[in-house]
């Protein structure tokens, strides 16, 4: 059996895999905002949902960031009491057995790849559309690690074929300007609709209005239509994936899968688009789920 863990910045799930991938034992608990207490809770996590399961398993984390190889420390984490820090190492002193840890957007991936709505493509890239913009990438089964930690980063390049209207873009955090996260995340669709209208509406607002008929809304949902496909066909025209899988809270905007497909055909460098564009198929459980299978899907780090 398998337990993934999903670190986050206000909770930490645990879930407990059978073999075949059935759900046995799931359990959260909130974040502690210092590092000694995040070792302290996950450590605990991992034996109680261990001793409810009646077998030691193995254990995979997946974390808002990376794991750099020539230190082994954490880098890039939104939870900053991480950074700097031996996660993988502390945690496997403190249950005495060795943990593999993964950004938790590759595990997204890794999870819809193994048993979720990509299972059995041959290349899958999985996207996050939340209040960031992520990805990961999996090969045959298992989930990319470049030499930067870096892959499936698509949300720090700028958004390709700006209009006249785009150009430049909003301030990112990352401190360049015009990143596709400002154009695809949740905040940055609600900018871009506040933008042409004036008014302040967070997307499950906006989303919502758009169903009920409003033009306007309408509008706006279309521009991030627009921008996410011409946004993607660059992925493919790089990676060429099988199957891209849309994740996060944007993922679920009704239609979204397919309105994007049609549109690849735009922008895609071929005379035929035969990547499928599809919705997860375990939603907000997919972090913690690809995290349990971090073992037989990535080399130990």
């Amino acid at each position: 059996m398998r337990i993934g863990l999903d670190l986050g910045g206000t909770k930490i799930e645990a879930v407990v895999l059978a073999a075949d991938g059935t759900e046995l034992v799931r359990r959260r608990v909130a974040t502690p905002r210092n590092y000694a207490d995040t070792i302290a809770a996950l450590s605990a996590l991992v034996h109680e949902v261990e001793t409810e399961a009646g077998e030691r398993c193995s254990v995979g984390i997946g974390i808002p960031g990376a794991i750099t190889a020539a230190t082994g420390v954490v880098k890039n984490a939104n939870s900053t009491w991480l950074i700097g820090q031996p996660l993988a190492k502390d945690v496997a002193v403190a249950l005495d057995r060795a943990v593999r840890v993964m950004n938790d957007a590759d595990c997204f991936a890794l999870s819809e790849a193994t048993d979720g709505a990509a299972a059995g493509a041959a290349s899958v890239f999985g996207v996050i559309l939340g209040t960031g913009v992520g990805g990961g990438i999996v090969i045959h089964g298992n989930a990319l690690q470049g030499p930067n930690l870096i892959a499936g980063e698509w949300g720090h390049n700028p958004l390709p074929w700006p209009g006249d209207d785009e150009r430049e873009g909003a301030e990112c955090y990352c401190g360049k300007r015009g990143c596709i996260e400002t154009w695809l995340s949740g905040p940055g669709f609600a900018r871009d609709h506040a933008t042409h209208t004036g008014r302040t509406s967070s997307s499950h607002e906006i989303v919502a209005a758009w169903q009920a008929g409003d033009v306007v809304a309408r509008e706006s949902v279309d521009r991030y239509v627009d921008r996410l496909a011409r946004a993607l066909a660059t992925v493919i025209n790089v990676l060429d994936p099988h199957v891209i899988v849309l994740g996060g809270g944007m993922s679920n905007v009704p239609g979204l899968a397919p309105a994007v497909s049609l549109q690849l055909p735009t922008w895609v460098f071929s005379d035929s688009v035969h990547t499928t564009v599809v919705r997860h198929r375990h939603g907000d459980s997919s972090g913690v789920r690809g995290a349990a299978w971090l073992w037989p899907h990535v080399e130990s780090s």
